[in-house]
């Protein structure tokens, strides 16, 4: 059953009514033409007027929606002689993340992300999205390989963040993170990070550390959910919208913060609506990007990428 947001059912009723005069149409004979019409232009206004004023949890609950293009959708979309590469080499691989070499256009690419599931069996197995330690280092052993052969990485970057268990804690959670997070910023080769929907804590920068930060218009990028953040002000999870506009975490927000180097538009709708337009915009966007990064050197790379995190959190406390 298709998930329909509240703020959306307007839009999702407007729709099936298109739906029965379509078939109305097509089963009578009759021209009901000037209907559908009508009834197109209205949705269509109805849909600019919605999500030209969401909210940061309307934002929030859009970047979770389960049928927005995952890390597999673009790589298939976007990589000819995809081959996916499984392991950490220690014994382990974790589904929540995914990894390859393919032909993007006309260079040759490493390709990482977070996946999710479409349904329940299928989240069981991607755990979400939210990766074990085992996840982190499969990324990082992808990331070095492209590293020694010369080819640019891309990340798509879509989780609620680490997988907090246990398990995960006894294996070297954070140590798996942190190391990521190093190792990245010394790559010589151009890194572009996109967040395609949830941007979680340091499960998102673990694989995160890029030359160039890019965000989908409805994706968030936080230190934790808002859920998260209202369980720990207000012990209450209920207030998950108050939290979502303290944090800013749109991707407007971001922007303006540094944070993301691009807000990259979805399809009106958003990218649950029209897939294939979103992961064409989106990789038009990291085509553009991965050509500036061809005038910096190997050094040059590093140093823009220093450089760029660097800046983070500054602040100009002149006059």
């Amino acid at each position: 059953m298709e998930l329909v947001l509240d703020f959306e059912r307007p839009l999702v009723e407007l729709g099936r009514r298109i739906d029965v005069l379509r078939e109305m149409q097509a089963a009578e004979g009759t021209d009901l033409g000037a209907s559908i019409a009508d009834l197109e232009r209205k949705a269509e206004r109805l849909q600019e007027q919605i999500f030209a004023s969401l909210t940061p949890w309307q934002r929030a609950l859009l970047s979770r929606h389960p049928a927005r293009p995952y890390t597999l959708d673009y790589a298939k979309a976007w990589l000819t002689d995809w081959t996916e590469l499984h392991g950490d080499r220690a014994g382990h691989d974790d589904a929540a993340i995914v990894g390859g070499i393919g032909m993007f256009g006309a260079r040759r690419v490493v390709l990482i992300g977070h996946q999710k599931g479409r349904n329940t069996k299928e989240n069981v197995t991607r755990n979400f999205g939210m990766a074990l330690p085992d996840g982190y280092r499969k990324a990082l052993r992808l990331m070095g390989l492209a590293d020694r052969f010369g080819l640019p990485i891309i990340t798509l970057i879509d989780t609620p963040g680490a997988y907090p268990g246990l398990d995960a804690e006894a294996r070297g959670q954070a140590e798996a993170i942190a190391r990521n997070i190093m190792e990245m910023s010394t790559f010589r080769v151009p890194i572009v990070c996109c967040v395609i929907g949830e941007g979680g804590s340091g499960g998102a920068l673990a694989v995160g550390v890029g030359n160039r930060v890019l965000m989908l218009e409805h994706s968030t990028y936080s230190v934790i959910s808002p859920e998260g953040c209202a369980a720990i002000l207000w012990h209450d999870r209920a207030e998950g919208p108050r939290a979502a506009e303290a944090l800013k975490i749109t991707a407007h927000d971001c922007h303006a913060l540094g944070v993301a180097d691009e807000v990259v538009p979805e399809p009106p709708g958003g990218a649950h609506r029209r897939q294939a337009d979103a992961i064409r915009m989106l990789g038009e966007a990291v085509e553009r990007h991965l050509v500036s990064l061809d005038e910096l050197s190997p050094a040059g790379l590093r140093a823009d990428r220093y450089e760029r995190f660097r800046r983070l959190g500054a602040i100009d406390d002149r006059g």
